[in-house]
């Protein structure tokens, strides 16, 4: 199968005298997509901010496409070339249009022209089925459609990796719908994918796997057929039984 697009080895990780993540270890493969769930607090989200040095570990490894995540500002840069981020909170800037939120980040970390940053945005925009939106400013889009804008910034910069932290979880339910959609359509086009979510149906339509974590360790990996109706854990059990009913 080759090297993983991600290897995570023994990572722990603290916050003061707080351990967040404790011996978490995972490998995935390019174009797998990955669910990580749990209870809050338990570690899903600073996992996959270390990733992309959001967040730096005290122990262990972690290498994206062959480059491991040190002090080095070098591999760091690197590492965040491949990686693209959608938060749970859309981070778009509120005195740019839509079609220059996405087109700046090309002009100042890539260098790419602005006709062909703003050719490249319209790509993306379309590909998020929001181009009539372009003119528009973050205030004047909805939720849904704000988080769509993010996506499409972030596939702007030709990642080979997509992170997304509880992209829905921010948005009122009858918006949830159109960015989940999003998502499925990266998934069929074979993009390698983490997702932190609660949305378990999503979890079950697109994921490869299922990791389930809790006081920061990961608890189970699985298929979401062996997840949902074999999970093995107690503490996985438990969660779903609170989250399914």
């Amino acid at each position: 199968m080759g090297e993983p697009a991600i290897r995570i080895e023994a990572v722990d990780k603290w916050f003061s005298a707080f351990q967040v993540l404790r011996n978490v270890s995972l490998s995935v493969g390019a174009g797998e997509r990955i669910v990580v769930c749990g209870p809050s607090g338990s570690g899903k989200s600073t996992l996959i901010r270390c990733i992309n040095r959001l967040e730096e570990h005290q122990r262990g490894r972690i290498t994206v496409n062959g480059v491991e995540l040190t002090e080095s500002l070098k591999n760091i840069e690197a590492v965040r070339r491949d990686v693209g981020m959608v938060f749970q909170h859309f981070n778009l800037f509120p005195h740019l249009t839509i079609l220059e939120n996405c087109a700046l980040p090309q002009i100042l970390a890539r260098g790419t022209p602005r006709r062909a940053a703003e050719a490249r945005a319209m790509e993306f925009l379309a590909r998020v089925r929001i181009p009539e939106q372009a003119a528009k400013f973050p205030g004047q889009l909805s939720g849904g459609q704000q988080q769509r804008v993010a996506i499409a910034r972030a596939l702007c910069m030709t990642p080979k990796v997509m992170l997304f932290d509880e992209p829905t979880s921010a948005l009122d339910p009858e918006m949830v719908k159109e960015v989940l959609d999003t998502m499925v359509g990266l998934a069929e086009d074979g993009m390698t994918m983490i997702v932190v979510t609660h949305e378990m149906g999503f979890a079950r339509r697109v994921a490869d796997r299922i990791v389930f974590m809790d006081g920061g360790e990961i608890i189970e990996v699985a298929a979401p057929g062996d997840f949902f109706d074999r999970p093995q854990s107690p503490r996985t059990r438990s969660f779903l039984q609170q989250i399914l009913h």
